[in-house]
C-alpha cells in the first residue's frame, strides 16, 4: 500500500464514474447512500455534472460589468444647471408707445401754438374720453354704475368754465355737476344707488375737475409756455422714473399698489423733473427763475408718482391692467392721463406763486 497522503483506494470503473469524474480529474471515492447505491446520472446532474464528455461542473461566468457609455456629443452635452438671469424687458411695445406718444405730441403742440380754443376742445375730448373709460371699468368690474351722461356734460362745462371764468367757474360747475348726477341717479332706483352716487361724484372730481386746471394755465399770457413746461416736467419726471428703475431699481417703493416702482426709480423723477424744471422756468417762463424750476420740478416728480400709485391702486381693486385700449403701447386715455390729472393744480398754484396768474 502507498503511504503517500495524495494516495487513493482503487475505484471501480462505471457509467457512474465515467458521470463524476473526466479523464483529467483525480479519481474520486465513491460514497454509498444508505441503500447502498452509488450516485446515479441524477445525483450527477444535481451537482452539476454536464452529459456525456462534458465537465463535471458547470462552468461559472463572472458577471459582465457594462461598458460605460460614451460621452456625449458636445451639441447634447447637458448644460450648467444654473440658467443665467433673465433680462430685463419693457412691459410694453415700445415702438407703438413711442408713435404714439409723437403722435399726441404733434396735436397738442399744434393746438396749443395755433389756436388756444382748439386746445380747450382737446383737453374736453380727453375729458369725455377718460370718464367713458373709467365708468365702464367701474360698471364691468364691481358693477358700479356712474352716471355717464351727467358726468361727461357737466366735465365739458367745468373745463370750459374754467377757461372763461377761472377758478371761480370751476368751482361752480363742479357743484352743478355733483348735483346732476344726484338727481339722475334718483329718477333710477338700483339695489346699490349710494354707491353709483358716490362713484359719479367721485369720477367728477378726479377727471374733469382736475383737467380743469390745464385750461387755466392757458388763459395767462405765456399760457401756451406754461402748458408745455407742466407736460413736459411731467413726461420728463415719468421717464426719469422709468430708466433709472430699469436700470438700477431694487427697493421696491410700494410693492402692495404698484411692484414695479422702486425708490431708485422716484430719485431718477426727481433728479430729471428739477433738471428740466430748472430749465425751462429759466428759457420758458416770464420773469422766472432757475432755482424755482429746482422746487417746481421737485414738486410734479411727486405729484406725477402719487397720481400714478394713485390710478395703479384703482386699478388694481378693479383687477385690470389698463383702464382701456384706445392707445396702443399706452393702453387707455385715463392710463396717460393718471400723472398729469393731480399734476395740474400743483404746477399752476406754484406758477401763480412765482411768476402770478397773468
Amino acid at each position: 500500500m502507498n503511504d503517500s497522503p495524495w494516495a487513493t483506494e482503487p475505484v471501480p470503473a462505471g457509467p457512474a464514474y465515467d458521470a463524476l469524474v473526466g479523464p483529467h480529474t483525480r479519481p474520486m471515492p465513491i460514497v454509498p447512500d444508505a441503500a447502498g447505491r452509488d450516485f446515479d446520472d441524477r445525483e450527477a446532474r444535481d451537482r452539476g455534472a454536464a452529459t456525456d464528455g462534458g465537465p463535471p461542473f458547470r462552468a461559472e461566468t463572472p458577471p459582465q460589468e457594462p461598458m460605460p457609455s460614451p460621452p456625449p456629443p458636445p451639441s447634447q452635452a447637458p448644460q450648467d444647471a444654473t440658467p443665467p438671469p433673465p433680462k430685463k424687458r419693457a412691459g410694453r411695445d415700445l415702438r407703438a408707445a413711442i408713435g404714439v406718444g409723437v403722435g399726441l405730441g404733434a396735436v397738442i403742440f399744434a393746438s396749443l401754438f395755433i389756436v388756444k380754443a382748439v386746445f380747450v376742445g382737446v383737453i374736453v375730448v380727453a375729458v369725455v374720453v377718460g370718464l367713458w373709460e373709467l365708468t365702464s371699468r367701474l360698471q364691468e368690474k364691481k358693477g358700479i354704475k356712474a352716471p355717464l351722461v351727467p358726468l361727461a356734460v357737466g366735465g365739458a362745462a367745468m373745463v370750459i368754465a374754467g377757461y372763461v371764468r377761472g377758478a371761480e367757474g370751476a368751482w361752480v360747475a363742479m357743484a352743478l355737476t355733483a348735483l346732476a348726477v344726484l338727481v339722475w341717479r334718483m329718477t333710477h332706483t338700483p339695489p346699490h344707488s349710494h354707491n353709483d352716487l358716490t362713484a359719479g361724484v367721485f369720477a367728477a372730481f378726479y377727471v374733469p375737475f382736475l383737467a380743469t386746471f390745464v385750461a387755466m394755465l392757458l388763459t395767462a399770457d405765456d399760457g401756451p409756455e406754461r402748458v408745455v413746461t407742466f407736460l413736459l416736467l411731467t413726461v420728463v419726471s415719468d421717464t426719469g422714473a422709468y430708466a433709472v428703475g430699469w436700470r438700477f431699481g431694487k427697493t421696491k417703493l410700494a410693492p402692495r399698489i404698484s411692484p414695479g416702482k422702486t425708490r431708485e426709480g422716484l430719485f431718477g423723477a426727481v433728479a430729471f423733473a428739477m433738471a428740466a424744471g430748472a430749465l425751462c422756468m429759466e428759457f420758458l417762463i416770464d420773469g422766472g427763475a432757475w432755482w424755482q424750476g429746482l422746487l417746481l420740478g421737485l414738486a410734479v416728480a411727486v405729484s406725477a408718482t402719487l397720481g400714478d400709485l394713485g390710478e395703479s391702486m384703482i386699478k388694481r381693486d378693479l383687477g385690470i391692467k389698463d383702464m382701456g385700449t384706445l392707445l396702443p403701447g399706452h393702453g387707455g386715455i385715463m392710463d396717460r392721463l393718471d400723472s398729469l390729472l393731480p399734476t395740474a393744480p400743483v404746477v399752476w398754484l406754484l406758477l401763480a406763486a412765482f411768476v402770478g396768474t397773468g
